[in-house]
């Protein structure tokens, strides 16, 4: 299960410097900025995890064969730049659920090697799965895909636990990768096919009631005061508005 693990690991990070590359391309950044997005989505999260856990160097240390893929990567890249250029802008999001996935079983499993405890576990899988992903669309001036209302987090934290769940009680090592690999990716992948978001705390605006006349004991040849609009803080589900008017009577 060793080399499964490892030939997962080497597969997300093509797949993620995939998704650096990609994004790069439509930043318009040269090859050194092509090659830097790559990187830090490739390598960034697993880097960040050794980081945390400690105990040992970081893998890309101990193995410079990740350098050399991401590397690789982007030279073949920019031989098939109007290949990659033609992609339309749903690859980058399945791209991406794809390393979320891979990268999310990684760290999980990574951190029960080292016999963390399953809390901690699943915040590295979380930790590795999107911390790449998030200095990547900094450096290329977006917010990021965890800080939106895209189900993303969620699905990392989601497939992790599996993990965790199974991994205690016993179940094959190749039947845990692969449900906790599905788990992560079908609910990002449905996520992105039916726009699934998660609701959001934002601030309302509600529209004063319409027909208000004079107070009492005002003289009526003066105009009536205007109504200031309220603002509440309320729940924003998916697709509803953030000014609430009021019913109709």
């Amino acid at each position: 299960m060793t080399g499964i693990v490892y030939w997962l690991d080497m597969a997300g990070v093509i797949v993620f410097a995939l998704s650096g590359v990609i994004l790069a391309c439509r930043s318009r950044m040269d090859p050194f900025g092509m090659l830097v997005l790559a990187a830090v989505t490739g390598i960034g999260g697993g880097t960040l995890r050794d980081l945390v856990l400690g105990g040992r160097p970081v893998f890309w240390v101990s193995d410079p064969t990740y350098l050399w893929v991401i590397l690789g990567t982007v030279g073949l890249s920019i031989l098939g730049f109007h290949y990659i250029h033609r992609l339309s802008r749903v690859f980058l999001s399945v791209a991406d659920a794809f390393g979320l996935a891979l990268f999310t079983v990684i760290g999980t499993h990574e951190a029960l090697l080292l016999e963390a405890p399953g809390v901690v576990a699943v915040l590295m899988g979380l930790l590795t799965g999107v911390a790449g992903g998030m200095v990547r669309d900094v450096l290329a001036r977006r917010v990021p895909m965890v800080l939106r209302q895209e189900i993303y987090a969620t699905a990392s934290i989601a497939g992790g636990v599996t993990y965790v769940m199974l991994e205690a009680l016993g179940s094959p090592v190749a039947m845990t990768i692969a449900l906790a690999l599905g788990v992560t990716l079908c609910l990002r992948l449905a996520a992105i096919y039916w726009r699934l978001t998660l609701p959001v705390f934002a601030w309302v605006v509600i529209p004063p009631s319409p027909g208000r006349g004079h107070p009492q004991g005002e003289p009526p040849d003066r105009p009536p005061p205007t109504a200031r609009p309220k603002v509440r803080v309320r729940l924003i589900r998916p697709g509803q508005s953030k000014r609430k008017s009021r019913p109709r009577s």
